[in-house]
């Protein structure tokens, strides 16, 4: 199984193709090809990680993606953030979210709080 360091561009679009064509395959784990792919996924992401770096998403927009992956309406925000007016000005970015909402956001929606307390961007500017 010989496999060589991701360093270019070409390297990790190589890297990507073979596994794609990898997880066509679907192997199982313990095979060559189920350690093929484990090894060169790490590898991709390791690229990925430092070639591609992912800021943490806004979390107004955080909880408006839970919302829609979970088929929730605005009022169902009302037991983690408040009145349904409060809901708005905070989905509007016009009011920051406070520790007990993000408390009740994290604990009810299963969004990390890390990315919760970061700052939404309409609010810092």
């Amino acid at each position: 199984m010989e496999i060589k360091a991701i360093r270019t561009e070409a390297d990790y679009l190589n890297a990507l193709a073979e596994v794609s064509a990898l997880i066509d395959l679907d192997p199982a784990a313990d095979s060559p090809e189920g350690e093929r792919l484990d090894v060169l996924g790490t590898l991709v992401q390791a690229y990925e990680a430092k070639h591609y770096p992912m800021d943490p998403p806004d979390p107004i927009e955080a909880i408006k993606f839970r919302m829609d992956q979970s088929g929730m309406t605005v009022k169902d925000l009302i037991p983690y953030i408040g009145p349904l007016n409060r809901v708005y000005e905070v989905l509007a970015h016009k009011r920051p979210l406070s520790l007990n909402m993000i408390r009740r956001l994290s604990d009810g929606l299963h969004i990390p709080a890390e990315i919760l307390i970061r700052e939404s961007e309409a609010v810092a500017a």
